[in-house]
């Protein structure tokens, strides 16, 4: 970076507005009477490098108004996100094609919803590069300016030059003559007496406190940072899990999020309600609004955790080994490593499998029964004697589409419909049969054969949602950093007072990052019971002026 010599001996970086050591202006602004103490005047590399393309990177992410812009961004791409629930939240007994689900729960809305993939959008790759931006700019917005602010604070001289002091927004001037030498003494010690570091030089003062609130934004800027970092590592395999398991009354399935390592049987579930007329009065209200004069007063899912072992060959055989045996209730889950399984939800008597006899419609006589396991159903039932049956379609929820034609709206046997072939030594090219609950159609014609209902067997779900977060500590940690920002910056300001003997004069200035009426009033305090003259705010004398010059121009006019 090319350097300029001040007249003081100090070497500044191109584009440094006054000396970082003596406060020599450098570059003037003509239409400015008092100094920019922004960043104490230093060079910023945004404003001094603007010709390669990462100048020009480097520029646009550590513009302000870019930030800005990018949060506001992020605020309105959240507010779409959260009009229409997100796929993860669809609930498991809806559709099973997300698309469908927002098409008949939504209409054209949803379809178009769907369509731009605001459906998923937390997650999207366009989401994510919105949060790497909005992080990209922190970093290069607060290198920008934290770097040269630190330098010209350190290097920041005792004695400065009169037109450093002059341009200060508080300043007064004093003849010499008036204050006495014993006088520096008493606004020592008034200095020290607020708490100001008090460093001299040739007879010169410089008192400065509270610089630690400076950083403040800063501070701000790193806990938003790891913040951001947090929330992207969420979306990193592993780190992050929250996902919906049903479990079946005797079923042993794969944890989600486990890659297969832990394992979940459940039990057994079990129920438990107040019922009005064996319970108190005081659950009398809470009852009636449930219906059916019953509450839950309990649900719970009795499970036996276990983890395969992953040093045997598997084959057909999973090698598990039994961890624990828990009883999962609302609010108290099972916990594991660093997994959480949560009671969130039941369903009664699901339909687990359907039997049906094929008999022969003529004779009435019964040629086998076959079981469909409404979970896992076979392609074919073979039966003694030649018959046999074969599944031509399966629908777990079955409804007739706009078409007409047989559909189903989820993968859960709420309403199960089959289509079969039967076969037997007389028809041995087969007989098409729809069958459904109450009803058993032969859409081909009459059949010689038909499939007759034969029982039912149902089972207890559970519902449990599978948690695990290693960013937590990370987004804590983060928010935490935060909040010491805010405070820093928010409850103490960064003050200086200079007093110093110049062509006859004693010059009074004081500069604060904001705040002045309160260093306005420490500063006279400073200077009482001396022949200082207190300090003017230069604003006020300078709007004053101006109100006056317009009040001239008004009587002339």
């Amino acid at each position: 970076m090319k350097q300029i010599k001040c007249t003081c001996g100090h070497a500044n970086p191109h584009g440094t507005i006054f000396c970082e050591s003596c406060g020599r202006t450098i570059e003037e602004k003509k239409t400015q009477k008092l100094l920019d103490m922004r960043y104490e005047g230093s060079a910023r590399r945004s404003q001094t490098y603007k010709k390669t393309f990462i100048d020009k990177i480097w520029n646009f992410f550590s513009s302000v108004k870019v930030g800005v812009w990018i949060i506001v961004i992020i605020l309105i791409a959240s507010a779409i996100g959260t009009i229409l629930p997100q796929e993860m939240y669809i609930p498991p007994t809806a559709t099973a094609n997300p698309s469908e689900f927002y098409r008949d729960e939504y209409g054209v809305f949803g379809v178009l919803y769907y369509q731009l993939g605001f459906h998923n959008l937390y997650g999207s790759w366009w989401y994510m590069i919105l949060i790497a931006s909005l992080g990209t700019s922190l970093v290069i917005a607060s290198i920008d300016r934290v770097v040269p602010l630190y330098r010209a604070l350190k290097k920041q001289g005792i004695s400065r030059h009169s037109t450093f002091l002059k341009r200060q927004r508080l300043f007064s001037s004093t003849p010499e003559s008036n204050v006495k030498d014993k006088e520096f003494t008493s606004i020592k010690e008034n200095l020290k007496k607020k708490r100001y570091n008090v460093r001299e030089e040739n007879g010169n003062i410089l008192a400065e406190k509270g610089r630690f609130s400076r950083w403040g934004p800063y501070v701000n800027h790193c806990g938003l940072i790891i913040f951001l970092i947090g929330a992207m590592l969420r979306f990193v395999p592993g780190m992050y899990v929250d996902e919906v398991m049903w479990v079946r009354e005797g079923e042993t399935n794969n944890i989600p999020g486990t890659d297969g390592q832990y394992f979940l049987k459940n039990e057994q579930f079990k129920m438990e309600v107040y019922e009005k007329e064996n319970e108190k009065d005081v659950f009398g209200d809470a009852i009636d609004r449930v219906g059916n004069g019953m509450a839950v007063k309990n649900y719970q899912t009795d499970v036996v955790l276990y983890e395969r072992d992953t040093t045997k060959v598997a084959g057909d055989d999973l090698n598990l080994q039994k961890i624990k045996d828990w009883q999962i209730r609302v609010n108290e889950p099972l916990k594991h490593e660093n997994y959480a399984l949560y009671q969130v939800d039941f369903k009664l008597n699901e339909f687990k499998a359907m039997s049906f006899n094929l008999i022969d419609k003529e004779t009435e006589t019964s040629h086998g029964t076959l079981t469909v396991d409404l979970r896992d159903p076979q392609k074919m039932y073979e039966f003694d004697n030649g018959y046999s049956v074969e599944m031509i379609s399966y629908f777990p929820d079955f409804y007739f589409d706009t078409d007409g034609d047989p559909a189903t709206r989820t993968k859960i046997p709420n309403n199960p419909a089959f289509v079969f072939k039967m076969y037997s030594p007389e028809k041995p090219e087969g007989e098409v049969a729809f069958v459904a609950i109450q009803q058993n159609l032969e859409p081909l014609g009459d059949n010689d054969y038909k499939l007759t209902f034969a029982g039912l067997e149902t089972a207890n779900v559970s519902g449990l949602i599978v948690r695990k977060d290693l960013t937590l500590w990370i987004l804590a940690l983060g928010g935490l950093i935060f909040m010491i920002g805010v405070v820093q910056g928010m409850y103490w300001n960064h003050r200086r007072i200079w007093i110093q003997k110049i062509d006859g004069e004693v010059m009074l200035a004081g500069h604060a990052n904001k705040n002045y009426f309160g260093l306005k009033k420490e500063m006279e305090f400073i200077v009482s019971e001396t022949g200082i003259t207190p300090p003017v705010d230069q604003i006020d004398t300078e709007k004053s002026k101006q109100l006056v010059e317009s009040q001239k121009v008004e009587k002339e006019g």
